[in-house]
Order: structure tokens, then sequence, then C-alpha cells
């Protein structure tokens, strides 16, 4: 996977944001990652200070370069779906432009539905099965995104764009969503947003929007506020809905076009 050339025609699109294509960047050399206990406990208090209560933990055994955990808070009254937020990412400052240094910590998070269901995983379990990944698919993305930056010395945030593949393939069977749009959430407090650990370090927490080709190719032509438009004119929201209609469609949906 790698950064589009600053030349290309994808950099000169509106929003002024890099796509992430699947190609030939080389990826730093495996290290044997742990997480930091104080992060982490802030992190946890952050979401339990703006969201809820975290009933659980997705935990890495091995973790390379840093130990990304997916922290867990159930639906309620003031956020009826479920949010997944990592841990871990910000344990590394991620390789920014500069100027941009305000932007080198970061966390991820995805809302889901109320009804989603996770796979129960175990050692024998085949986590590609296609029944397994047609709910597994937001943790397996919050995980490769938070560790993204880390291996390929790069960085994510405000408006970047990442493909499942060079086709946007879809994430599972049931599907056709597959892109992922970091954006802050609209569904969630603005005070979620950013964490101050210190004078040094602030982390920055985007939501992963899963979008389709089309809306990705919308966002690269005209900027993601175009885009975010059409979600607000016809109550798209960052809560994923794997059968919503697609924004960018040209036929067939609201005479959008």
């Amino acid at each position: 996977m790698t950064e589009q050339d600053p030349e290309s025609e994808q950099e000169l699109s509106a929003s002024g944001s890099p796509i992430y294509r699947y190609e030939d960047v080389e990826p730093a050399d495996f290290s044997l990652a742990s997480g930091d206990d104080e992060a982490i406990q802030a992190i946890s208090d952050h979401i339990e200070r703006h969201i809820g209560l975290v009933s659980g933990v997705f935990h890495e055994l091995i973790s390379d370069k840093v130990h990304i955990d997916v922290h867990f808070v159930e639906p309620s009254a003031d956020f009826p779906f479920k949010v997944l937020v990592t841990s871990g990412m910000s344990d590394l400052p991620m390789t920014v432009p500069e100027g941009a240094e305000d932007m080198r910590y970061a966390e991820l998070c995805i809302l889901l539905p109320s009804t989603w269901e996770f796979p129960q995983l175990g050692p024998d379990t085949d986590d590609e099965d296609d029944e397994i990944e047609n709910t597994y698919w937001p943790i397996r993305w919050l995980k490769f995104l938070a560790r993204f930056p880390h291996e390929y010395n790069t960085w994510l945030g405000h408006g970047h764009t990442i493909p499942n593949g060079e086709e946007a393939a879809p994430y599972a069977s049931n599907t056709k969503l597959g892109c992922m749009l970091l954006l802050p959430s609209l569904s969630l407090p603005d005070e979620f947003r950013e964490l101050k650990i210190n004078d040094e370090k602030t982390i920055n927490f985007y939501c992963l929007y899963a979008i389709y080709k089309e809306e990705m190719d919308l966002k690269m032509r005209k900027g993601y506020e175009v885009l975010l438009d059409k979600f607000e004119k016809y109550g798209i929201t960052d809560v994923v809905d794997l059968n919503r209609p697609n924004a960018a469609a040209k036929k067939g949906f609201l005479g959008l076009w």
C-alpha cells in the first residue's frame, strides 16, 4: 500500500487529501510491541467520560510496532449504537508533513448498529471465513489502519481515504461498502475528538466512515464536504449501514444526479 504521488490526479482533487493504494511500499521491519498501560487507561477514561462504560476489550496477543486494543461500548439512550475505539495507535507519533505536527497522534473509532453481533473467535477459527468476516471486518480494519502509518512511515488524518484494495472491493459478502473515509464523528460529542495527554501530545480521534467506491471517487473529485452534504440531505450517518443507498450513484438514488 502506498500514498499516491503528490502530483497525481487524485492528489490534485478538491479535498487535497491523499488516497492510499495497495502497491509497492516496503513496510518497516517487524518488532514486538506491548501496550502502554498509562496511555490505555487515559484513553479508556476518555471513552467513559464522553461515550459510556467500556464493557469489553479485544486484546492483541502478539503485536507488531504498536499494541492495538479495541475498546467496546454498548449502545445507550444517548448513543444508540455500538462504539469501537482503538488504543495503541497513539503510542508512537506518525510521520506527518511539515506544519502538521499537531496531527502526529491519533486513534480510531467505528460506529455499528445496535444489532451488530460479533463472531466468537477461537484458536481454531478461520477468521477469514465469509460468515465470520461479515461481522468481523470492522475490527480487522480498525486494527489494520491503526498499525498502518507505523508500518509504512506515513500518516492518517482528516479526510484521508483508504480503499479495500485497488478496486475498493466489498468488505464482506453482505455489503458493497469497500472504502474508509477518516473524519471526526458527527454522532459522538465534540469533546471526544481530542485528548490532551501533555504539552507535547494531543490525541486526535477519527471515525471510520464506511463508504462506496463511487462515493470515494466523488470525494476525490469534489472534496469530502460535498459528500457529507449528500449524506446529510439523505439521512446517511456515520453509523455503518451495510445496505444503505449510494450517495454518489449516478442513477436511481432519489434523482441525485
